[in-house]
């Protein structure tokens, strides 16, 4: 016999049905809303007050997806290799964002497996996960998933999730997984039933919030650490991407983001290996990364939308919505960034028609990770289209340089060492057929507010989305694809190699510009990563001290007996100085 135990605070009669046949339950006493019972092993359920069988909600695997019975999972039966993996802590690392379904054509993790080399060769020291909870149908993004202990069945289960963070630390890599603590998906969401685990006392966009300081919410708490701590013990992950983390409404004394960041910590010290936390959150609010003892809740790192932003206004010259802000002067708002981690850090923000932020903590920015693309920035646009389908390899490169030379945690997304020439899109795979209309419909309508016809926006449902979204391989070994992936293999050998690269102080980053001549330069120590992105002449770029030699270039680059180097159109060089 097996004992089950499930909480459901406000049930009068709880059963666990296993194979179609209920079981009674009773209430522990010494843990108020909990019940228990005895029942033959195998695929079930909980019943409350009679009505139908419903997913455990700590269920460590859903067999047949979300709707579907429960079942258990021996974590202890899994064989390990004996890999010389000890975890290794975020400063200083390269990550590598990627989508399980979209990443190879097979869309699972002994798939992914296959192409680990890949991100070997090119040098990253993570690969971050999209979420891999269970969702509706076999293909979506990962962030409408349920039942927080498990692993959606059609990437390869708990096994399969094993065998990649398995084969990942065998080649020396680490894995990161996306979780959403904030909301559930809107189909297969069965906690409503069981407790309180959602609140009217705040609201966010996907509706009523996660109950983390209303009646019930410690409970709620525990769930999910409970769910985070998981992920960290029995797959081995090395840590966690909390999305949207300024969603989690929570008004206690000891913030959940704080008490989760503890507990972590004390699983790290039980395990003997680093384990951290990096958080996605809009509040440009520096206590999200500063340590506890300072007043912080001691995240390890949090995403950094404005560097990205700064970035992509420069790049690209796009102004609209929030990029209004960083296209007004776009040279100036790389540096601000650079030399200050928030461009947003207690000033205006026109996109949100208020001030916002405060000013980060200068010694600090291996806590912010530096991107020139995630899975938000592509796939919600209108067609999903990556920056290679509208910029140039020359004016990709120096995107690339700059953000790793930058003094952040550096990430790329999947393909983006390429230029992929794949888009990557929104899909779902909802089986619910009103659901599955209303999310094609909102997506129209949401691009046809912004000048888009509705014809030329992807159907998130259809199978040609997924296909259109999934990585060619054949890219890397074709030009321009294949200058362009060993440029990116060069610049991370060469931050490996030159820790004046790393080098986390802003204070010690300056920037030096000409917006007329279209050229910038970063000081990264003895190095300068001088970017020219005009298309017309080569451009003299004074240097402040005399060139001892180039370290890495992408175009044309030559030194005058003047102090000088002269970059050809759309060309970056990272430069020593003596």
């Amino acid at each position: 016999m097996t004992t089950y135990q499930v909480w459901a605070p406000d049930a009068v009669l709880v059963e666990v049905e296993v194979a179609g046949v209920p079981h009674p339950m009773g209430r522990l006493a010494d843990r108020p809303g909990w019940w228990e019972g005895e029942a033959p092993d195998g695929d079930y359920g909980f019943r409350l007050d009679g009505g139908p069988a419903l997913p455990d909600p700590r269920s460590p695997r859903q067999p047949s997806g979300p709707d579907g019975p429960s079942r258990r999972v021996d974590h202890a039966a899994f064989r390990w290799s004996g890999t010389a993996w000890r975890g290794r802590s975020l400063a200083g690392a390269v990550l590598y964002e990627l989508h399980v379904g979209t990443f190879t054509p097979g869309g699972t993790f002994d798939a992914a497996v296959e192409r680990l080399d890949h991100l070997v060769d090119l040098g990253v020291d993570f690969v971050e996960l999209m979420p891999v909870c269970p969702f509706p149908g076999r293909y979506g993004w990962g962030y409408d998933g349920v039942s927080l202990w498990a692993v959606h069945e059609p990437y390869g289960g708990p096994e399969g999730l094993k065998r990649f963070v398995d084969a990942a630390h065998r080649r020396g890599l680490g894995v990161v997984l996306d979780v959403v603590h904030n909301h559930l998906g809107p189909s297969g969401n069965y906690l409503p039933a069981f407790g309180p685990y959602f609140t009217d006392r705040h609201h966010t966009p996907w509706g009523s919030a996660v109950n983390l300081d209303a009646p019930g919410s410690d409970e709620v708490r525990a769930y999910l650490i409970g769910s985070a701590l998981a992920w960290l013990r029995d797959y081995r992950i090395d840590g966690l991407r909390l999305d949207a983390v300024h969603a989690l409404v929570d008004h206690r004394a000891l913030p959940f983001l704080e008490e989760l960041a503890v507990e972590v910590d004390r699983l790290a010290a039980a395990v003997n290996r680093p384990l951290f936390l990096i958080a996605e959150s809009d509040l440009n609010d520096p206590r999200t990364t500063a340590p506890r003892e300072a007043g912080g809740l001691g995240l390890a790192a949090q995403w950094s939308d404005d560097f990205h932003h700064a970035l992509h206004a420069l790049l690209t010259g796009e102004s609209q919505g929030y990029y209004a802000d960083f296209a007004a002067a776009p040279y100036a708002a790389v540096e601000r960034t650079l030399t200050g981690g928030f461009f947003h850090d207690g000033g205006w923000s026109s996109f949100r028609g208020r001030r916002h932020g405060r000013p980060f903590r200068s010694g600090c920015g291996q806590r912010l990770l530096g991107y020139l693309q995630t899975h938000d920035q592509v796939g919600n646009r209108a067609t999903g289209d990556r920056l290679s389908a509208a910029l140039s390899p020359g004016r990709l490169a120096a995107g690339a340089a700059l953000v790793l030379t930058s003094p952040f945690t550096p990430m790329l997304f999947m393909g983006e060492e390429w230029g992929a020439g794949t888009p990557w899109q929104y899909f779902t795979d909802h089986t619910d057929p009103e659901l599955a209309e209303a999310v094609r419909r909102g997506r129209r309508r949401e691009f046809a507010e912004h000048g888009w016809r509705p014809q030329d926006v992807p159907d998130p449902q259809a199978a040609s989305t997924v296909a259109a979204s999934t990585l060619d391989w054949a890219e890397p070994a074709r030009l321009p694809h294949a200058e362009l992936l060993d440029w990116y293999r060069r610049l991370i050998r060469l931050r490996r190699d030159r820790p004046e690269l790393t080098d986390p102080d802003l204070r010690a980053v300056r920037v030096a510009y000409d917006e007329r001549q279209e050229w910038l330069v970063v000081h990264r120590g003895p190095y300068r990563v001088i970017v020219h992105l005009g298309r017309g002449e080569p451009r003299a770029v004074p240097l402040d001290r005399p060139y001892a030699g180039t370290a890495a270039l992408f175009g044309d680059c030559w030194p005058s007996g003047d102090g000088s180097v002269f970059l050809a159109p759309e060309s970056t060089a990272v430069v020593r100085t003596g």
